[in-house]
């Protein structure tokens, strides 16, 4: 007899089966700890739901092997400090290969939880959308080129506000916080969710904390409402302060539960989302109402899934401006050499996409692809030559690339526990001069230029404007429709709720055996730089596979860029 495998949640179909050879199996897998149902496929499994929510934990017992008819979806543990499973990820398997990497509810540690009707219904600014309240069951792949047999792969839940809410307009109580280094768009991601929450869900009182983690414990608060944050999307920054680091989760909660909040905002990179997701974590452990969602901000756009993070696009357009300030005075001048240094600490994407917008750079090196500076096919001997040829050159490097060359390791840390980096602006600038001047005896001309804190500082452009709109707002949404636990992301070009666990478990980079990196080497026209103990499959090099490799894919983390 074929099988299917089932979410927890079909167990229903058990009280409706009246064929006695159908008999419906449960088991548990420790090792990916997931509880599931095998329905015979003739069952008319096909014809259900794709899929239906389930809680984290399980309040049925169960033995190894059992066979028996368990009733044991929609039910909620009362006690989480018990359950083993409470802190797992909530995951669904539907019909066909389906995975759905659901994100926590509000219902799944609260019982019997009211729902109210969607005040936007009422809004005449939405009673002509058609479909706008987005359905229970959609979902965004996080891949849309797939092979024809593989399965159809992981997906998330889709953003958008539900037909019911967890939270009236009157008792919401909500608050914003911003943490770690600027990006473009935080003032526009802060307008915003005040915004939606007063125009769309009639939401009064929205508390802006000032500096950081550590402001929900310094009684820093701003009052937030639309008058106030009207023009702030005009300029950088952040109107309630950043910091790194002030994380005492204890005290952060305790501060959420004093004054009474009960949705909170978190806007901030990989850093600020580990500390979203303990903040989370410390909420559900107590058992409170209160929805923690979150904003992925990094200018570096090295956060997982998402298919780019707000203020990137701004980044890159920035970048070309001094990029161009190089070109110009490379160009200007005999054996000119034109060094920018960008951000990107372990990710360089915007070092590629600003190389690849300019069309004016020579050299992009970047922390994911290794280069050596002296020897056949390095890197002086690619300057010598395009000297030659062109009279000038122009090279663009990530702060995080070539960190292995210094002379001494940094491990000093910053209070977000980012290690510090030295400036290889300026020491790849002097290695360049004393090899051109002590060792070629060649007269060469260089201009470092450093735009890195004006890249971050200034305000986002239309895009980034646009695409900060719809991350707050679909933030506001779920947050009302009681989904916590959640980051706001785009996906495959759809806005969806991510987990948090999804968005810590580690960094996007870029693939440097991705379709994206060859393209900037054809438009450079580069060497790779590769020494033979950087080549990949070079035994006992100690390297881990990329993503091709391993995988059989390219550009697992970022689809867009395909």
């Amino acid at each position: 007899m074929d099988f299917v495998v089932v979410p927890s949640c079909f167990s229903s179909l058990l009280n409706h089966s009246n064929n006695k050879n159908n008999i419906f199996y449960c088991y548990y897998n420790n090792k990916k700890n997931k509880s599931h149902f095998s329905v015979p496929s003739s069952a008319g499994i096909f014809s259900l739901r794709k899929f239906t929510t389930v809680s984290f934990g399980y309040d049925y017992r169960y033995r190894r092997g059992c066979r028996s008819k368990i009733e044991c979806s929609r039910r909620r543990v009362m006690d989480s400090s018990t359950s083993p499973e409470f802190s797992k990820p909530k995951i669904v398997i539907g019909p066909g290969g389906y995975v759905l990497e659901d994100v926590p509810h509000l219902s799944d540690y609260i019982p019997d939880l009211p729902t109210y009707p969607n005040p936007l219904q009422d809004n005449p600014a939405y009673s002509v959308v058609k479909q706008y309240f987005v359905h229970v069951d959609d979902t965004v792949p996080q891949k849309v080129v797939v092979h024809k047999d593989s399965p159809r792969g992981i997906h998330f839940r889709r953003a958008g506000p539900r037909q019911k809410v967890y939270f009236e307009s009157d008792e919401v109580h909500a608050c914003i916080v911003t943490c770690g280094g600027l990006c473009p768009g935080l003032n526009t991601v802060i307008r915003e969710i005040v915004c939606g929450l007063f125009h769309m869900y009639g939401v009064k009182k929205v508390l802006g904390i000032d500096g950081g983690y550590r402001g929900f414990y310094a009684k820093n608060t701003v009052n937030l409402n639309p008058k106030v944050v009207n023009d702030i999307h005009k300029r950088g920054g952040t109107i309630l302060g950043t910091s790194r680091g002030g994380h005492d989760t204890s005290k952060i909660v305790d501060s959420i539960q004093d004054r009474g909040i009960n949705q909170v905002y978190i806007i901030g990179g990989d850093g600020t989302q580990r500390g979203a997701s303990v903040i989370f974590e410390e909420i559900r452990r107590r058992g409170l109402k209160v929805s923690v969602a979150g904003i992925p901000k990094t200018i570096d756009n090295d956060i997982p899934v998402i298919d780019k993070s707000f203020g990137f696009d701004t980044a890159v357009e920035e970048a070309q401006r001094a990029i161009n300030a190089a070109h110009v005075e490379a160009d200007s001048i005999e054996n000119g050499i034109g060094l920018v240094k960008l951000m990107g600490r372990y990710s360089g994407f915007i070092a590629m996409h600003a190389t690849l917008a300019s069309r004016d750079v020579d050299c992009c090196l970047i922390p994911e692809s290794p280069f050596y500076l002296e020897g056949p096919g390095g890197l002086f001997e690619y300057i010598e030559r395009q000297l030659k040829e062109n009279g000038h050159m122009v090279i663009v490097i990530a702060e995080g690339a070539g960190q292995e060359l210094l002379s001494e390791s940094m491990t000093l840390k910053d209070a977000s526990g980012n290690k510090l980096l030295k400036d290889v602006g300026l020491w790849i600038s002097q290695k360049i001069k004393d090899y051109f001047s002590k060792e070629r005896k060649i007269p060469i001309n260089l201009k470092y230029i450093d735009p890195t804190y004006m890249i971050r500082a200034i305000p986002s452009n239309a895009s980034d404007n646009v695409y900060c709109t719809l991350l707050a707002q679909s933030a506001v949404h779920g947050a009302m429709a009681g989904y916590t636990g959640f980051t706001s992301g785009l996906v495959n070009g759809r806005q969806t709720y991510i987990p948090f666990n999804r968005i810590i478990e580690k960094q996007n980079k870029v693939v440097i055996t991705d379709r994206m990196w060859a393209r900037l080497l054809s438009s450079t026209n580069q060497p790779s730089f590769w020494s033979p103990k950087f080549a990949i499959g070079d035994e006992g090099n100690g390297e881990e596979p990329t993503e091709l490799l391993d995988k059989g894919i390219c550009g697992d983390e970022a689809p867009h860029f395909n």
